[in-house]
């Protein structure tokens, strides 16, 4: 298995069922994490960075729709495909409703799932190659130049204000630019940044966005806000926003 290998969160009750599909996956280059209630799958979600999560409708304690909802909450761009014994319109529409990138009655094909896999990462890996390119960011008064860790604040009398971030300050801060007005979660930033969400990387977290909000306060319109259980969100006034 190679080092860049992405890695896939798959939920699926089915022992068995899930034994197979995570090693046809694993076959085929990818890291697979098997959870067996959506319970379970919540709690390795929130613990791992995955590029892709397969989850079945139909499972104990928490099915897959709610489990996907409460994963959307976290991520909105992570791609969702849906497994189910059902046909039923009713339930792909619920599905799409959601958020799926894809949905897959059983019985299915190994195969047939991998090159489902395989098209929805290479759509997101294009995106996520074009978002790697956006190198500065215009937040309310301030321009953020990501490539020199450089923030300026443009004052309404003209005068301008440079500070000089250190590199985590300066991912930390590209990642709210890119999720500006939205929710950035907590976990995303952890395991991009830090490489593991746990309590001591969480606190160093806490400690940045606090570093952050001293750098932004010469403009009102902007502001870092805790979403309690979730993530933090930067807010910026100067635009249209859902509050």
């Amino acid at each position: 298995m190679t080092e860049t290998a992405k890695t896939i969160l798959l939920v699926e009750d089915d022992q068995n069922f899930g034994d197979v599909l995570r090693s046809y996956l694993e076959m085929h280059d990818y890291n697979v994490e098997l959870a067996t209630d959506g319970e379970q799958g919540f709690k390795k979600y929130n613990t791992g960075d995955y590029a892709l999560c397969i989850l079945d409708v139909m499972m104990p304690i928490k099915d897959g729709f709610t489990l996907a909802k409460e994963i959307r909450e976290k991520d909105k761009d992570i791609p969702i495909i849906f497994l189910t014994a059902k046909s039923l319109k009713e339930d792909v529409l619920e599905g799409f409703k959601i958020g799926a990138d894809d949905y897959i009655t059983k019985p299915f094909n190994s195969e047939e799932l991998l090159l489902r896999v395989q098209a929805i990462l290479r759509r997101s890996g294009a995106k996520q190659e074009v978002e790697e390119d956006v190198k500065e960011f215009n937040l309310g008064d301030y321009h953020f130049n990501y490539p020199l860790r450089i923030l300026t604040h443009t004052g309404a009398d003209g005068e301008i204000h440079k500070d000089n971030l250190s590199p985590k300050e300066a991912h930390l801060l590209r990642m709210f630019c890119m999720h500006k007005n939205d929710v950035l979660a907590r976990s995303k930033a952890l395991t991009k940044i830090w490489g593991e969400d746990n309590y001591f990387t969480a606190r160093s977290m806490d400690v940045f966005v606090t570093k952050l909000r001293k750098y932004l306060k010469r403009d009102e319109k902007l502001e870092i806000v805790n979403i309690h259980g979730n993530g933090f969100r930067l807010i910026d006034r100067s635009e249209a926003v859902v509050e």
